[in-house]
């Protein structure tokens, strides 16, 4: 839902959503992230995972790299480019 458009042509949101009864708004409470994130559903990992994926391509790397490779990786072109 907006509220029209301002000067410069761009979409103005309410602030908040705004529940329809008191059961939503009782679902509405239930809706954080720490609770998406310990529900892990499928599609939350999916994402993440094509995120990742996304991410070594753009750097080169073998999809499948792991964490600490790649902060080695990142902190040695960091150095490399003087920006430590």
């Amino acid at each position: 839902m907006t509220l029209g458009d301002d000067r410069l042509g761009r979409p103005r949101y309410t602030a908040r959503t705004v529940p329809r009864s008191e059961e939503a708004a009782q679902q509405l409470r239930k809706r954080t992230l720490i609770n998406l994130y310990n529900a892990h559903p499928q599609w939350l990992a999916n994402g993440h995972a094509a995120l990742d994926a996304s991410v070594a391509a753009a750097y080169g790397w073998d999809a499948e790299i792991g964490e600490e490779e790649a902060l080695g990786d990142l902190l040695e072109l960091n150095l490399s480019m003087g920006i430590w």
